[in-house]
């Protein structure tokens, strides 16, 4: 039976953490509670994990707002939030180790800083990022942008949910201001509604 793109989408993603109790704080502080699940689990890990978790908002003074709100919870910075050349932004280290980057694509405020977040995009460190997309739309998926073996993202099926994305190991960590070695779990699972399976860099999926 042929899978669907629209039952072969991320639904769910779950972190695997040592101190759930801790993580849910940190987590309803930082204002994603409603994006991300949180698991026990004895699983360990050195250096880069392989992903991160992307916020997207409106304006700069906004990602300064999250940065604010991530370090008052426990946080620590990678890279402080500063202007580029595709607009403003920071990446900031959860203190179960997720790494979390906050931009906008405005290099100006257009008025208060608010804690609504436009989108959140989960971005895999893929070694190879053609062979990781065919892998994804084998099972089902549908590329909604792709930037030949450098970036590739899904469509998101579910309003709010958060949008799969690949990009490169070492263009990640190196974006993310981090070493790009890592050994051990990723500490990460993504849900679906159709298969458990994992993914050619380890990225391990389940049933939601």
């Amino acid at each position: 039976m042929a899978i669907t793109a629209s039952t072969a989408s991320l639904a769910s993603v779950t972190l695997e953490v040592a101190d759930p109790e801790a993580a849910r704080r940190f987590s309803s502080a930082f204002g994603v509670d409603t994006y991300i699940r949180l698991r026990a689990s004895e699983a360990h890990s050195t250096g880069f994990r392989g992903f991160t978790l992307a916020l997207t908002v409106s304006q700069p003074a906004t990602v300064d707002s999250f940065v604010v709100a991530a370090l008052d919870a426990g946080a620590t910075v990678l890279k402080p939030a500063t202007k580029s050349l595709w607009g403003y932004g920071g990446v900031v280290q959860a203190p179960d180790g997720t790494i979390w980057k906050i931009a906008t694509a405005a290099k100006k405020d257009t008025g208060p800083a608010t804690r609504e977040i436009d989108e959140i995009v989960l971005l895999l460190g893929v070694e190879d990022v053609k062979a990781s997309k065919q892998f994804y739309v084998g099972r089902g998926l549908t590329v909604a942008r792709s930037f030949g073996g450098k970036y590739t993202e899904f469509t998101s099926d579910e309003s709010g949910s958060i949008k799969l994305a690949l990009y490169k190991r070492r263009s990640l960590a190196k974006d993310l201001g981090v070493p790009a070695d890592g050994t051990g779990s990723h500490r990460l699972v993504l849900g679906n509604t159709v298969d458990t399976f994992t993914d050619p860099d380890g990225f391990a999926w389940s049933v939601r």
